[in-house]
């Protein structure tokens, strides 16, 4: 009997062939098939978590951003502030040193000053104080002291000067300091403030300009100074040293 005769011969052969190829076919697909759907959900799945987790990333990056910009600022500001109260500081500093600076040159100029008033036998107060940007140093009491400032204030010139000489030779710097001897100069500042406002009120009700005698730089700004405080007028210095002066004119 060949194979093709048994098989048509016998029909539960037929079917349990048959049967065996459905059995071992379906399961083989179903199974590829599962895997492979499961697989693609699991890649979706991974792909997602990743793009979740790129995106908190992203999100942790853009806070770390705003915050690092928010301490930035935060930082700009406050270097700001500290440059500002450095600043402060230093010209708190400079102020205090330049006061210091006058105050040991008005000390220096003392200790010469009574030295000198020792050696020519006068007798005098010595007081030291500070005006603006100058050392003032004063010499009252005495009654022989107008010896000491001569005609004019010449010789209280002639001592000013080889007073700051003593105290350049000491601090090594130039000294602008102011001396004064039995209130010459104050009383000397009074009046010619007082000229200023006259010559002034005059020239600007006349119309007529004005100059003024000859006067040390000292003299010329106090008569300046007076002059700016009535309108309608100004001054102008003319002339060389010894013999330049002030002179008011009237302005429309």
């Amino acid at each position: 009997m060949t194979a093709e005769t048994a098989t048509q011969g016998d029909p539960d052969v037929t079917e349990n062939v048959i049967a065996d190829e459905s059995v071992t076919s379906e399961p083989a697909t179903g199974e590829g098939e599962s895997n492979a759907s499961e697989t693609a959900v699991t890649d979706a799945e991974d792909s997602s978590t990743e793009q979740d987790d790129a995106d908190d990333v992203v999100d942790e990056d853009d806070d770390d951003s705003e915050d690092a910009e928010a301490d930035d600022s935060d930082d700009d500001e406050d270097d700001e502030d500290d440059e500002d109260d450095e600043d402060d500081e230093d010209d708190e500093d400079d102020e205090d040193d330049e006061e210091d600076r006058l105050v040991e040159e008005g000390e220096i100029a003392g200790d010469y000053l009574e030295q000198l008033l020792d050696v020519l036998d006068f007798d005098g107060d010595i007081d030291l104080d500070v005006d603006g940007d100058r050392a003032v140093v004063s010499i009252d009491g005495g009654d022989d002291l107008a010896k000491l400032v001569g005609r004019k204030g010449e010789v209280l010139d002639a001592l000013q000067e080889l007073t700051r000489l003593a105290v350049q030779q000491a601090t090594g710097d130039r000294s602008r300091l102011m001396l004064d001897i039995a209130r010459w100069r104050a009383d000397r500042r009074e009046r010619l403030a007082r000229l200023g406002t006259e010559v002034a009120e005059r020239v600007r009700d006349s119309g007529e300009r004005e100059a003024l005698d000859p006067m040390t730089p000292f003299e010329r700004k106090i008569v300046h100074d007076a002059v700016a405080a009535v309108d309608g007028v100004i001054s102008e210095s003319e002339g060389a040293e010894p013999k330049r002066r002030v002179v008011v004119i009237k302005v429309d």
